[in-house]
């Protein structure tokens, strides 16, 4: 299995590109050979294009700054390099090749941000957890990837097989009852009964500030 993380900077690029980069996005993400797609920041109106595109299932979460949506919606489209993160934004777990059984989603802390945490099941039993963590305070990162932790394992009774992934916005993320997997700077994939199997960075490009992480993972022997 291949699971994605990237945080997808709310549509941008580095430098700006000053309009509307969704086909670019989206183009890049069908490139890539994955099965499950964790995604942050994602413009709330792309998870169905992101998942029409990639041939994929599309899951989401609201986070923060999404009042007046259709408005937000309207101006980052024409100005993303001007509204940035006032655009609104989401969590998007997208998975190829399995049917998802179950969505999940809880709300981590409303101060100074609103944070949340949502995972699928699919068929097999695994879950996919996907977390963007609070920014600008590693107490309050850790604590917002422990209680998704938490959250996960109550939602699959204490699975066997578990995945939590995401912008953890620390570089050294933990959880209890999870090993690290692979990640770099602060987006990192956790897992419970799963092995690490490889994981590297893809290019993509100027899109995002963020680099993203493609983590194999294979199921743990003991």
């Amino acid at each position: 299995m291949r699971v994605l993380t990237w945080n997808l900077f709310h549509g941008r690029s580095v430098p700006g590109s000053g309009r509307d980069l969704s086909a670019e996005f989206a183009a890049r993400l069908a490139g890539w050979n994955w099965e499950v797609a964790l995604l942050q920041e994602v413009p709330p109106w792309w998870a169905a294009m992101l998942g029409q595109a990639t041939g994929a299932s599309a899951r989401t979460a609201l986070t923060s700054r999404n009042l007046v949506l259709p408005l937000r919606k309207a101006v980052a489209t024409r100005f993303p390099d001007l509204v940035k993160s006032n655009g609104g934004g989401a969590n998007v777990i997208l998975v190829r090749g399995q049917t998802i059984a179950e969505h999940r989603r809880a709300a981590l802390r409303w101060w100074p941000e609103r944070r949340v945490v949502h995972a699928v099941r699919t068929v097999d039993g695994a879950w996919w957890a996907n977390l963007h963590a609070q920014v600008h305070s590693e107490e309050r990162a850790l604590a917002d990837a422990e209680t998704a932790a938490r959250e996960l394992r109550g939602w699959s009774d204490d699975g066997p097989r578990l995945v939590l992934g995401g912008d953890m916005n620390v570089r050294e993320p933990r959880a209890p009852g999870f090993v690290h997997l692979g990640g770099y700077d602060v987006d990192h994939v956790l897992a419970r009964g799963w092995a690490r199997a490889g994981a590297r960075l893809l290019d993509a490009g100027r899109l995002s500030d963020h680099a993203p992480v493609l983590v194999a993972i294979e199921p743990a022997t003991s």
